[in-house]
This record gives C-alpha cells, sequence and structure tokens, in this order.
C-alpha cells in the first residue's frame, strides 16, 4: 500500500519534471526519488510507532449528577496483530496509567480481523495492567466482524478486564451513563433511541465510525467518541475522509454534544503515518 501510493506519486512528479523542466537526467531523477520513498518510509514508521498524548476539557451541564470531574483516557483502532504488536500496546498501558485516569475507554478495532495474535502475543496480561477508578470499557469495530471471531475477541476481552459493551446502557457508580454501541458492519444493530436511558446524568457513547453525529446530537449525548477514519492515516487521504465523514478528526462541539473523532493508537496495513500520528486522548470532563 505504502509503494504503491508514494511510488505512483513520485513516479508523477518525476515525470513532470522532466516533462516541464530542462533537467532530463532520468537517473538522476529515479535515484532522488527512492531517496525520498525510503526517507518517507522512515518517516512513517516513526509517526506509527511513537504516539502522542492529547488532551481535551470540556464542560458538561448536567444537574443531577453529584460527580465533578471525569478524567478518561480515550483510544480507537489498535489493530493489534504481527504488526501493531505487544510492545506498542505496552507503550499505551504506560501512558494511560501516568495519566491517572478514572476510565479507559476503547472505540473500536481494538484487533485486526482476527485476535489469533492477540491471543499468542499474551498481550491480554499487557492489557490487565491498565489502572482506573471505573474500569475500561470498549466496543467493537468493524474490523471485529471482518476477522469472524467475535466470541472468541470477547472472551479474550474478559481475561484482559475490558468490559465489551455490545449495544449497551450502563450506569456508572450512579454518577453517569455510558453507551456502547455496535459498529454499523452489524446490520441488525440497535438504533440509538433504544439505549438511550430515562435519567438526566451525564451521558457518553462510543460508536466506532463516525457516519452520523445528527442523531446522537437530538438525543442529548453529551460526549460521542469514534474512531474509524485514522485521519487517512497516509497524506492526501485525509481529503477523502474529510469528504465522506461530519468530522473526520478531532474535536468538535456540535450543538450541545461534545464530539471526539481518534486517529486511532494502531494503523491499518502499513506500520506507517504520513500527515497523521497514533495517539490516545486524555479528556478532562468537568459536570456543572
Amino acid at each position: 500500500m505504502f509503494i504503491f501510493e508514494y511510488g505512483l506519486l513520485l513516479c508523477l512528479v518525476a515525470q513532470l519534471i522532466i516533462w516541464l523542466t530542462p533537467f532530463k537526467n532520468v537517473q538522476i531523477i529515479g535515484s532522488i526519488a527512492v531517496a525520498i520513498l525510503f526517507l518517507l518510509s522512515i518517516i512513517g514508521s516513526y509517526l506509527a510507532y511513537s504516539p502522542v498524548v492529547r488532551h481535551l476539557e470540556i464542560t458538561v451541564d448536567k444537574q443531577d449528577s453529584d460527580l465533578n470531574t471525569l478524567r478518561a483516557v480515550v483510544a480507537s483502532d489498535f489493530h493489534l496483530g504481527v504488526l501493531s504488536h505487544k510492545r506498542h500496546l505496552q507503550r499505551f498501558v504506560s501512558l494511560a496509567n501516568e495519566a491517572q485516569p478514572d476510565i479507559v475507554l476503547l472505540a473500536g478495532d481494538i484487533v485486526d480481523d482476527d485476535p489469533k495474535w492477540f491471543v499468542q502475543e499474551g498481550m491480554a496480561d499487557v492489557m490487565k495492567q491498565l489502572t482506573s477508578t471505573y474500569g475500561t470499557y470498549g466496543i467493537l469495530g468493524n474490523h471485529e466482524y471482518y476477522g469472524k471471531k467475535i466470541p472468541e475477541f470477547i472472551k479474550e476481552m474478559e481475561n484482559a478486564n475490558v468490559k465489551m459493551l455490545l449495544d449497551e446502557t450502563i450506569l456508572i457508580e450512579d454518577a453517569f451513563i455510558l453507551t456502547g454501541q455496535e459498529d454499523r458492519t452489524n446490520k441488525e444493530r440497535k438504533p440509538l433511541e433504544v439505549l438511550k436511558p430515562s435519567a438526566n446524568l451525564p451521558w457518553l457513547v462510543m460508536n466506532h465510525t463516525p457516519d452520523d453525529l445528527n442523531t446522537p446530537s437530538q438525543m442529548g449525548v453529551d460526549l460521542h467518541m469514534s474512531g474509524h477514519t485514522h485521519k487517512g492515516q497516509l497524506w492526501p487521504n485525509q481529503y477523502i475522509t474529510a469528504r465522506v465523514f461530519e468530522l473526520d478528526y478531532g474535536y468538535k462541539l456540535k450543538e450541545q454534544m461534545h464530539t471526539l473523532v481518534s486517529s486511532g493508537y494502531g494503523f491499518w496495513g502499513p506500520p506507517m503515518r504520513i500527515g497523521s500520528r497514533s495517539e490516545l486522548w486524555i479528556v478532562d470532563i468537568t459536570f456543572k
């Protein structure tokens, strides 16, 4: 994927230089193109394997809650497998624990299709090292469905002390409400209307694909979290995701709903990122 995309772009640029400039030495131009491709591979690997911690502070107005503040670590799109491996997961656990979160939220595509590599490398032992006040919760993404081993995956998440929410809404410590939606790959998933709570408490929703922000906004969701887009992962793909999704990356206040879309902690396909970077978010929520 990486060679095809950037090899094609560099070939086109090299050809334009030969056509439009007086410089016609194909060997030198070709050598420069190969050197640039090699340099991009190094930069891309660095951006993929050196995650950054991003911070977001929001205020939620919910009078029925006795909770004053909540710190959440939010991450998505780990794609744990052969290339997004155990060491990469260990970096996440270390960074997340340093934040001393109240809750850890994993917004889908935790494994890359088949969970067998997660099992063989003993990644559950790493994942269970996550520490927080209220625990770790996850949802399914499209790649868990591609792997067609969801029961095995859920069992592994239980071994890793991750509570998977499959079209479920739960009340946590009588303080706030968390909903985990099934991915849109599941054509039988429940509509959000069915999952809406009756209590007027802070309502957090995880939905892997940010394909519909209107419905949760109209229904009174306070914080909506997604991933899936990878922010295109490789430049200039982010211009495509920006056209496909209302919000393909970052934060947006949509009416009264805070919306967050992460570019993901891991990667899909090549272990490289250009124009994006592996990340996790620390979201500090103040309730009033």
